[in-house]
This record gives C-alpha cells, structure tokens and sequence, in this order.
C-alpha cells in the first residue's frame, strides 16, 4: 500500500502520451511519443489477418511502450464469445482464438492488457524515465451481438438492447470494481456514462454509468476510451468529493475546443502540464488503500526496466489531491460503412502530462 507520506518528494517530468482507438484495420501514420495508447477495436471481426496487420503496424511504431486492449469487433480475443457466435461473422472459415490471442499477448513490444492492471517504467535514457501504473480492460456494456460485453444493470448502466455475454471475466456486480484505487491511467473500450459518449442517432448518454462510478472511486489522471466514435474528445471532469459519484456540473465537464481542427494541424494536442500555456491537472496523483471498495487490481503485472533521475515539480502530499481526470475518446475512424467519398479519419489525440519520475533501482 503506497501512502501519502511516503510520496511527499516525488518529482514530475512530462510524458507524451500518443492515444488512439477504432483503427478497424486502417494502419494510420502517428506522431511520436513516449507512450501508445490504443483503446480497443484495432480489426472489423479479429481475423488472424486483420489482427497479424494491425499487430505489424503497432510493431513498427517507435513509442518506448505501446499498451493495447482489445474492443468489441476483435472478437477472436473473447474466446467465450467467439465459441458461441464466431460462426455468425467467420462461416465459412472459423478462425482459432488461441492463435489469435497469441498474436497480441506474445508480442515483446506490446503490453497487451485484458481486464488487469500493469505498473510502466520508462527507461529509454533519451526519454522522461517516469512511472505510471494503468488499468485496461476491454469491456463494454451490451448493445447488439459483440464481443466483451457485460450485461447492462439496470440500476447503473444506459444501454437498453441486452446482450448474451460478459467478455469472459469473472467479477462481482460491477467488473469495475476492478480498477484499482494506485490506477494512474485507466484505459476501457467503452466511455463513462455522459462523458464523450455521444452515438449517432442516440438522444441520450451512451456511456456506462458504472464505470463513471468508479472512475470517482480511483480518479486517475487520465480514462482513454473509444467505442463511441461520434464521441471523439476530451472531457476534463472535476470530482466532487464532498457527495459519492458527485461532480461539479459548473464547469465540471468543460467544452472542448479541438486544437488540431483545420488543415495545418495534423494531431490534436492536450497539454496538461504547466508548461507553454497549459492548462495543469487538479490531481496530485497520490492515493491511499481504501478497503471498504474494491480497491484490489484484477491482476497486476510486474515492473518493467526501470532507470531515474530527480526531476521538475513537487508533489504535494494528500488523497484528496486527486480532483480532476481527463476523459479522452481517442476514436480514429470517423466515416461509417461503407464508407461513400472514401474512409475518414479523426487526428490521433496527443496528451502532454506530467507522471512521477521513477526511482532509481
């Protein structure tokens, strides 16, 4: 358990985190970064050779650390589900989960995480050297007949359409309960409720209302998501600690203006730093062990390589110094099948955070 006291000297240096989800098979060029993210759908129907591409390309990528879930439309990933319902997407060849899986979670390159938490060292001696830890999970609530779906309670979730299946993890009444409370980055496939969710056609949040409920549980610094491709954007969300699951409407989820709309501009770039007019998080990043709510990971994964040096800012000590998260929907895709005029893209999402500096091992 990491207490408050114990991170009182930590230093901070920014950390280029290059996020994207919903490829669906397109193998787009990306800015360079310090870190990857993509949240989920990287094919149409998770065949072994739409997943070999997409796993090629992300190879190819120069970011020290690429993390990836998988979404709804990689369906060879949720073995339960492609065991019931491939034949209705694959029927004249089915394809092998078990191959498919060893695809994504036996490349050296990538951390690949399915409902499980991993700890990230930054090592490269030309990079931030920092820490973070992060949650990825590829779950979503269920709409329709996809992959990784949980079923939507009633008293928590938006969706109306039921599904059949819960993506194969076992968890208790929210698979959210999950995410553990030292989560620095959390990245879902689905959106919270009400927070860069909006679907086409849909008067009404689409997000899962028990993940927004456990994102005011942990409050990491950052929820990258995707799923919801009309949703594209950011919302930065100021927790109201003083009431469970509160926010602070006014002005809790503020406007984005994308700054990469236009022509000149070939990413969208967020800077929650403090430096060249940024705009700094209200989130010390610091927390502490709260056993009343599931505050233990699903799984966790060891440290990868670590090396350090002392850094910029302080970090101030306290469990309430975690106010604020960032909502990305980091959605690629913008055009819909079949695609008329030809595919359209959204610009990658680039964040610019401040993490702590990894100690020296």
């Amino acid at each position: 358990m990491v207490m408050a006291d114990e991170t009182k000297n930590r230093c901070t240096r920014r950390t280029r985190i290059v996020c994207i989800s919903d490829t669906h098979n397109c193998t787009i060029k990306l800015p360079p970064g310090d870190v990857l993210i993509h949240a989920g759908d990287l094919t149409n129907q998770g065949s072994y050779s739409e997943l070999s591409k997409a796993i090629q390309w992300l190879e190819r990528l120069p970011h020290e650390v690429k993390i990836i879930i998988a979404g709804n439309h990689d369906i060879t990933l949720d073995a339960a589900f492609y065991a019931r319902h491939g034949h209705q997407f694959h029927n004249k060849k089915a394809e092998s989960p078990e191959k498919c899986q060893a695809l994504v979670k036996n490349c050296p390159s990538l951390t690949y995480l399915q409902h499980e938490t991993a700890t990230i060292r930054l090592s490269s001696p030309t990079g931030p050297r920092t820490k973070f830890t992060v949650f990825g999970s590829p779950l979503a609530p269920a709409f329709r007949n996809w992959a990784f779906y949980y079923p939507p309670y009633n008293s928590q979730s938006p969706c109306d359409d039921a599904g059949t299946v819960d993506g194969g993890v076992e968890h208790r009444a929210s698979p959210w309960d999950d995410i553990p409370a030292s989560a620095d980055i959390v990245v879902t496939h689905t959106p919270p409720r009400g927070h860069c969710d909006d679907r086409g056609g849909v008067d009404r949040p689409a997000g899962c209302e028990a993940l927004r409920r456990a994102l005011w549980r942990v409050r990491p610094r950052l929820a990258v998501c995707g799923h919801m491709h009309d949703g594209r954007g950011v919302s930065r969300v100021s927790w109201d600690l003083s009431r469970e699951y509160g926010e602070r409407y006014n002005g809790g989820a503020a406007d984005w203006q994308d700054p990469g709309a236009g022509a000149d501009s070939k990413i969208s770039l967020l800077n929650l730093t403090a430096r060249k007019s940024g705009r700094p998080l209200n989130n010390d990043g610091l927390w502490q062990e709260d056993s009343r709510r599931g505050s233990s990971p699903a799984g966790h994964r060891e440290e990868k390589d670590a090396s350090g040096e002392t850094g910029a800012e302080m970090i101030a000590p306290g469990w309430c110094g975690r106010k604020e998260t960032c909502v990305v929907n980091a959605a690629i895709l913008k055009s819909r099948f079949p695609h008329a005029g030809g595919k359209q893209f959204y610009k990658p999402i680039v964040v610019d955070i401040d993490l702590p500096v990894a100690e020296e091992s």
